[in-house]
């Protein structure tokens, strides 16, 4: 049974937040490094190169720019690269990570509401370490990272990981995502999704809930996304 409220009606029993472009707005230092990146590989990062990437693994992001740079399958030293990659993403969030708008409102909004909140991110359990303190560790029961399951997003794995770990089916969870790859994650699993698009577009599919932002997002928008993306997946409401 999902949550209730008398003012709000039906509510998730959990919300799976992601990270990077949802909370915090940790892809414009990503997008430096990546850039940077891109030039040691000899690649040109466009836009559409960059976007492809957004919300990737980093085996998934890596394997892009190696094929964008042409580089041969024998010499792809992706763990050499993606050794450079964290490093210099770690000097850029000790300058300090600024929040998407609206993003720690929303958290403390739903924290009142006494609903469990997992986060659940691509990033590697390092970095994700290093940007914790920005968001506060202690607001979710658990943290999963990209590094901890077997294929990261867009497989379903992660979600499938913080739906079990939050004790609940897919289906009584809210998933809250800022990008294509996310949100596909998100859909395989069988989670309703609320999608607040930051650098990438999104398409529309079913289970999805579009807002502009997080700013003023409340907890019948919070009802109002999971009821709407658990009926688009088939489930029965209560």
């Amino acid at each position: 049974m999902a949550s209730t409220d008398p003012a709000h009606g039906a509510l998730p029993r959990a919300v799976l937040w992601d990270m990077d472009g949802t909370l915090l707005d940790s892809e414009k230092l990503w997008d430096v490094a990546m850039a940077e990146l891109a030039v040691r590989l000899g690649a040109v990062m466009t836009v559409e190169l960059r976007q492809s990437t957004l919300g990737n693994s980093m085996v998934g992001a890596m394997t892009k720019l190696f094929d964008a740079a042409g580089v041969p399958e024998a010499q792809r030293d992706l763990d050499d690269q993606a050794h450079w990659l964290r490093g210099r993403v770690a000097e850029l969030f000790a300058d300090g990570i600024p929040w998407r708008p609206g993003a720690d409102a929303a958290l403390r909004t739903i924290a009142a509401a006494g609903i469990p909140m997992v986060l659940v991110t691509n990033t590697e359990r390092d970095l994700t370490e290093r940007a914790l303190p920005t968001i506060g560790k202690h607001r979710f029961a658990h943290t999963l990272c990209g590094d901890e399951v077997a294929e990261g997003k867009p497989a379903p794995d992660i979600y499938l990981a913080a739906a079990r770990a939050a004790g609940v089916s897919p289906a009584d969870c809210l998933a809250i995502e800022d990008s294509p790859t996310g949100a596909a994650a998100a859909g395989a699993a069988g989670c309703p999704t609320l999608v607040v698009p930051s650098d990438a577009e999104v398409p529309q599919a079913p289970g999805r809930t579009f807002r502009e932002s997080l700013v003023g997002l409340d907890m019948a928008g919070v009802s109002d996304a999971w009821r709407r993306g658990r009926a688009a997946h088939g489930a029965m409401g209560d």
